[in-house]
C-alpha cells in the first residue's frame, strides 16, 4: 500500500436552465449537450432536505443479504410515546422535511413496525445499538426496486406527523438482496458479438434512465446518443453498437438520485472499460481478440512454465517508469513506458535476463491498471538542483512543487480496474496503443523466461461521490464504497474504501482479475491490503482462475489486520491469521522486522535506535542503539529461524530460553509469530516499495563508520534470509544495486528524483537531498546527519557490481535445490533442522540443515546453510557431522563467484564436525 494519495478537489456540477427545468426527462438536444459538455455532471434538481442524522442499515442474514429484511436505525435517540416510523418515497426527488413539521412532496409512505431497541452481534456489531424496524411482509419486490430509483427518507415523527429525526438508507445490502441475479448475469461492460458488433451492459439498478454517448474519435462531438434498455430483474441497462463503431469511444449518461445532493445527470465512463483515451475521459470500443492489438505470436504465448507452486516463485517487484526512465540505453521515446521492455539489448533488460538465468521467475509490476494520479497529456518534469548538498531541502522542494502535475506515482489510486494505464503508452489518446504495448511488454519478459505479475488494488478507489474521477459511485451511488454506521465512507486504507463484501463489487474483482490473467497473460497477482477483502471472495477467485484457465494462478497479498474490518468485524478476512489452509500467501512482517529492526511505523529516534539482527542489534550498537540486550538479539534470531521454516504455525523449535515451542506459540508483538499452514502461504521479504529501502534503513541503523564494503555485505545477508527461507521469495527492484531513495519513508509521490534506478551500476543515488517534507519532515533531525555523511556512506560502482553478482549467486543457490522450495508443512517439519538454538546459542549466527534424501529435485543428500551477521568469524560444532564429506556448494566454488570469503575463509573440519563461518557471510555446504 502507499502512505496516502494526493488530495482531490471536488468537481463543480455544471447545470443549465434547460436541465433544471427538465424534471420529466431530457430532450435529445440536452442529452447531446451533456455528452459533449466540459463538466461531467449536471444537477437536475437539488435536494430540499437537511443533513441526515444517521444512516439506516439493513440487517443481513448469515452469509449476506438473501432477502429484504428488517432495518436498524443506528444512533437513533430513544423513542417517546406516540412516535412512529415512516419511510417516504418521492419518484422525482421532491421530498421536503424540516424538524417539527410534516414531510411534504412525497408520492408514497410506508409505516414500519417498531421492534424496539436492538444491538446487532457478530459481523454486524459494527453498526452499534439502535432501533429495529420491521417492514410489511407483503411489500412487493417490484415496489422496492421502483422506490430505490427515486428518493427515500426514513422519519421518526410524533403523533401529529411532525419530524423528530430523519435519515437516509444505506442501500448496499438492500440492492444485494433485490438484484442477486445480477451477480450471475452475462458479461458486464463491452462484449464483442460474433457478427462484429458489440453488446454493452451497465449495472445501474437505481438509475432513472441511462443513455449511451458514442464518439467516432477520441476527440470531438458525439456522433449519436441512444437510450439503453433496463432489465428489471438484474438492474442491468443494455444496448448495442454496430461493427462500424469499432475503434471509437463511448461514455454513459446516468441519471440518479444522490443522497444529500438531488437528481444528477452523470456523464461517466464504463466501470468495465477495456481501454480509454487520454486522461480517461472516454471508454474505447475494442475487441481484445482483434489481431490489430496483438503482437505476432501472442495467441500462442503462455507464461513460462517454471513455477509449479507458490514456493517456486522468486519475485522482483518493479515499477514500469522506474525501470527505464533513466536508462540511456533505451530509445528516448520508450523510456518510462511499456515498450522499453521490448528493447532487449538495453542495460535494464540485460540485467533482468541475467537475474532470470540465475533463478528469478516473476516480475511483479506496481499498479499498471488505469490510475488517477498521473496526467496522461501534459505531465511535467521538475527541475531539480542536482548540485545541491546531499542533506539539502532544495531537491525535495523542487519535486514537491510539481507533485500534482508530474509524471510519477506508484499508482495505488484505481480509476478503471480493467484498462492498462495510459501514461506508460506511446500515445495515451489512442485507446489501442496501451493494449498492444502492454502485451508486447509481457511477451518480451516471457521471451527471457520471466512471468509477469501484477500488483492490484481492489480495496479502494481514487475517489468517490461526485468527484470527476469517481466512476463506481456515480453509477450506483452509495453501493460500492464501505460506510460506517453514520453513513460516512470508511478510509482506513488512506482512500475511499470499497465494499468487496457486496455482490457486485466482489464480482468486479473476480471479473477483473480473470480478464488480466486471460487477456494479458498475467501469471500471478499481488493484492494491496488484501485483508480488507473477504477470505471467501479470494477463495472464489482462486477457484475460478483454476477452472477457467485450467491452471492455478498464485495469489499473494498484504494480510494486515486493521481498520473497520479488523478481527473479522464485518466478515472473515483474507488476513494473515485467517487464511491458513487456503493456499493464498501473505507477506510476513515477523521476519522482516526481526531482520531490519523496529517496525514499519518507527518515528524519530526509533529509526536509528531500533536496530535489528541484520544491522547490529546488541553486537554492533550505533550511537543510539546501546539499549538492546543479548536476550533481545536471541528473540530476533528465533523469529528469523521461524521465517527460515516458512513461518509455520506448527513447526517446533527450541527457543532462546531453552523451551521448545511451536511457531504459533512464539510471540510477535502480541500475535503468534507462526501463522501459515503451509510454506506457500507466506511471502518472505526484506524490503519492498513501502517504507525505506533496505540500504536506507541500514544507513540509519548501522554504525556510521561502517565501511562501504561492509554495507554491501549486510545488504547481501538481508537478501540471503529471503533466498534461504521456505515460502515465496520476494525482492524489491534495486535491492541488489543497493538502491536508495535518500531515506524517503514513503516515495509514492516523490517523483522520478527519489525513485531512480541506475542499471549502469555507477551510483545508488544515496544523498540526493532530504526526502519530501510531507512524510519525512518530522524525522529530518535524524536523517540530516546521516545524509550529511553521504560521501562516506554512498557505495562506489565496485560495491554495487559486487552486490549484484552476489545476489545472482543467491538466486542460483535457491534454484539449485528443491530443498529451498519445499511445498508442504510436513516436508518442512521432516527435512529442516535448525542448529545453534537455545540459551547457549551464538545469536548472530543462523544455521539450518535440510535433508534431501528421497526428495526429487533435492540435488544433494543434505544441505547446510549459515548466515553470520557478526563482525567476526564464528564457529559451530555439530558432532553428528564428524567424518562426513561436507563441501561448499558449487556456486561458491565457481571461479566467477562474487563472494570469495566462503572459498577463502570458510572451513569444515570433519574430525571435529566444526563449521567456521566468515564474518558477515552467507554460505551453503552440501553433502553428496
Amino acid at each position: 500500500m502507499k502512505g496516502r494519495l494526493r488530495s482531490l478537489s471536488l468537481l463543480a456540477l455544471g447545470c443549465s436552465a434547460t436541465a433544471l427545468a427538465a424534471a420529466a426527462g431530457l430532450s435529445e438536444a440536452a442529452l447531446r449537450q451533456a455528452c459533449d459538455a466540459s463538466a461531467s455532471s449536471r444537477l437536475l434538481q437539488a435536494e430540499q432536505l437537511p443533513p441526515h442524522d444517521a444512516a439506516v442499515q439493513m440487517l443481513e442474514g448469515e452469509g449476506g443479504a438473501r432477502a429484504v429484511g428488517d432495518f436498524i436505525w443506528a444512533g437513533l435517540r430513544p423513542a417517546e410515546p406516540g412516535w412512529r416510523y415512516r419511510l417516504y418515497h418521492a419518484a422525482t426527488g421532491r421530498l421536503q422535511a424540516a424538524p417539527g413539521a410534516p414531510v411534504q412532496g412525497f408520492d408514497a409512505a410506508l409505516e414500519l413496525r417498531d421492534l424496539g431497541a436492538h444491538t446487532p452481534t457478530g459481523t454486524q456489531a459494527w453498526i452499534g445499538p439502535g432501533r429495529r424496524l420491521a417492514l410489511p411482509p407483503d411489500l412487493p419486490t417490484s415496489t422496492w426496486r421502483q422506490w430505490l430509483r427515486g428518493q427515500l427518507l426514513l422519519v421518526a415523527e410524533d403523533a401529529q406527523g411532525r419530524v423528530q429525526q430523519l435519515s437516509g438508507l444505506q442501500p448496499g445490502a438492500l440492492l444485494d438482496a433485490l438484484y442477486a441475479a445480477a451477480e450471475q448475469a452475462p458479461a458486464l461492460g463491452l462484449s464483442p458479438r460474433a457478427s462484429g458488433g458489440f453488446d454493452l451492459r451497465l449495472w445501474a439498478p437505481t438509475a432513472r434512465q441511462v443513455h449511451l454517448c458514442h464518439y467516432p474519435e477520441a476527440e470531438g462531438a458525439a456522433g449519436r446518443v441512444q437510450a439503453l434498455r433496463r432489465d428489471a430483474a438484474t438492474g442491468l441497462w443494455q444496448g448495442a453498437l454496430p461493427a462500424s463503431a469499432r475503434g471509437g469511444y463511448y461514455s454513459y449518461l446516468v441519471e440518479v438520485q444522490v443522497r444529500g445532493l438531488g437528481r444528477v445527470l452523470n456523464r461517466v465512463t464504463d466501470p468495465y472499460s477495456l481501454s480509454l483515451n487520454a486522461d480517461s475521459r472516454r471508454s474505447f470500443i475494442v475487441d481484445l481478440a482483434d489481431p490489430a492489438y496483438k503482437p505476432p505470436g501472442w495467441d500462442a504465448l503462455r507464461p513460462p512454465a517454471r513455477v509449479g507452486g507458490n514456493t517456486d516463485m522468486v519475485v522482483y517487484e518493479l515499477h514500469v517508469r522506474d525501470f527505464s526512465r533513466d536508462d540511456a540505453s533505451v530509445s528516448p521515446a520508450r523510456r518510462g513506458r511499456y515498450e522499453a521492455f521490448t528493447e532487449t539489448g538495453s542495460l535494464g533488460m540485460q540485467h533482468l535476463r541475467r537475474l532470470s538465468e540465475a533463478g528469478l521467475t516473476d516480475v511483479h509490476l506496481l499498479p499498471v491498471f488505469d490510475i488517477a494520479s498521473v496526467p496522461e497529456r501534459a505531465c511535467v518534469q521538475p527541475k531539480v538542483p542536482a548540485e545541491a548538498p546531499p542533506d539539502s531541502e532544495a531537491q525535495q522542494a523542487a519535486v514537491m512543487a510539481q507533485a500534482g502535475r508530474d509524471c510519477f506515482n506508484w499508482g495505488y489510486d484505481p480509476w478503471h480496474f480493467n484498462a492498462p494505464e495510459g501514461s506508460y503508452a506511446s500515445d495515451a489518446n489512442e485507446g489501442g496503443r496501451r493494449i498492444l504495448e502492454f502485451r508486447r511488454m509481457v511477451q518480451a519478459l516471457a521471451g527471457m523466461g520471466l512471468r509477469t505479475g501484477m500488483d492490484v488494488v481492489y480495496n479502494h478507489t481514487a475517489a468517490a461521490g461526485q468527484h470527476e474521477q469517481s466512476v463506481l459511485d456515480r453509477v450506483v451511488p452509495g453501493y460500492y464504497q464501505r460506510y460506517d454506521a453514520r453513513g460516512r465512507i470508511e478510509r482506513s486504507t488512506c482512500c475511499d474504501n470499497t465494499a468487496t463484501e457486496r455482490r457486485m463489487m466482489g464480482r468486479l474483482l473476480l471479473d477483473s482479475v480473470l480478464l488480466w490473467a486471460r487477456e494479458y497473460r498475467i501469471a500471478s497477482f499481488r493484492f494491496d491490503l488484501m485483508a480488507h477483502q473477504p477470505r471467501a471472495l479470494m477463495e472464489r477467485l482462486q477457484a475460478r482462475l483454476r477452472s477457467e484457465l485450467d491452471h492455478a494462478v498464485p495469489l499473494i497479498g498484504e494480510g494486515w489486520n486493521f481498520g473497520e474490518v479488523a478481527d473479522g468485524a464485518r466478515f472473515v478476512q483474507a488476513s494473515q491469521l485467517s487464511l491458513p489452509g487456503s493456499g493464498i500467501a501473505t507477506f510476513s512482517d515477523r521476519g522482516r522486522d526481526a531482520l531490519r529492526g523496529g517496525g514499519a511505523s518507527d518515528v524519530g529516534a526509533q529509526m536509528v535506535s531500533r536496530q535489528g539482527w541484520l544491522n547490529g542489534q546488541f553486537y554492533a550498537p550505533n550511537a543510539l542503539g546501546g539499549g538492546a540486550s543479548r536476550e533481545d538479539l536471541m528473540r530476533s534470531a528465533d523469529l528469523l529461524r521461524l521465517a527460515l521454516a516458512g513461518s509455520l504455525r506448527d513447526y517446533e523449535l527450541q527457543g532462546w530460553d531453552g523451551q521448545r515451542r511451536h511457531g504459533a506459540q512464539i510471540d510477535y508483538a502480541g500475535q503468534p509469530a507462526g501463522y501459515a499452514a503451509a510454506p506457500g502461504e507466506v511471502v518472505n521479504y526484506a524490503d519492498n516499495h513501502d517504507n525505506q529501502t533496505l540500504f536506507d534503513l541500514n544507513a540509519l541503523r548501522l554504525p556510521l563508520d561502517t565501511s562501504r564494503e561492509d554495507r554491501a555485505r549486510v545488504q547481501v545477508l538481508g537478501m540471503a534470509l529471503t533466498a534461504f527461507s521456505q515460502g515465496v521469495a520476494y525482492f524489491h527492484a534495486g535491492v541488489e544495486t543497493l538502491r536508495s531513495k535518500s531515506l524517503d519513508r514513503n516515495s509514492y509521490d516523490s517523483g522520478d528524483w527519489f525513485n531512480r534506478l541506475d542499471w549502469s551500476l555507477q551510483t545508488n543515488h544515496f544523498g540526493t537531498g532530504l526526502p519530501p517534507r510531507p512524510d519525512n519532515a518530522a524525522h529530518y533531525p535524524w536523517m540530516q546527519p546521516v545524509l550529511a555523511r553521504a560521501d562516506e556512506i554512498r557505495p562506489e560502482s565496485a560495491q554495487i557490481r559486487w552486490t549484484v553478482a552476489a545476489f545472482a549467486d543467491l538466486l542460483r543457490l535457491r534454484a539449485s535445490s528443491r530443498l529451498f522450495r519445499l511445498d508442504s508443512a510436513e516436508q518442512v517439519r521432516q527435512r529442516l533442522r535448525l542448529h545453534n538454538t537455545g540459551p547457549a546459542q551464538q545469536p548472530s549466527l543462523l544455521v539450518g540443515e535440510l535433508d534431501g534424501r528421497g526428495l526429487s529435485g533435492a540435488g544433494f543428500q543434505r544441505l547446510l546453510y549459515a548466515i553470520n551477521a557478526d563482525l567476526k568469524p564464528q564457529a559451530l560444532d555439530l558432532p553428528e557431522t564428524r567424518g562426513q564429506a561436507w563441501r561448499l556448494h558449487p556456486v561458491h566454488l565457481a571461479p566467477e563467484a562474487a563472494d570469495r570469503r566462503p572459498r577463502e575463509q570458510a572451513r569444515f573440519e570433519p574430525e571435529r564436525g566444526r563449521f567456521e563461518i566468515p564474518a558477515r557471510t552467507a554460505l551453503v555446504y552440501v553433502l553428496d
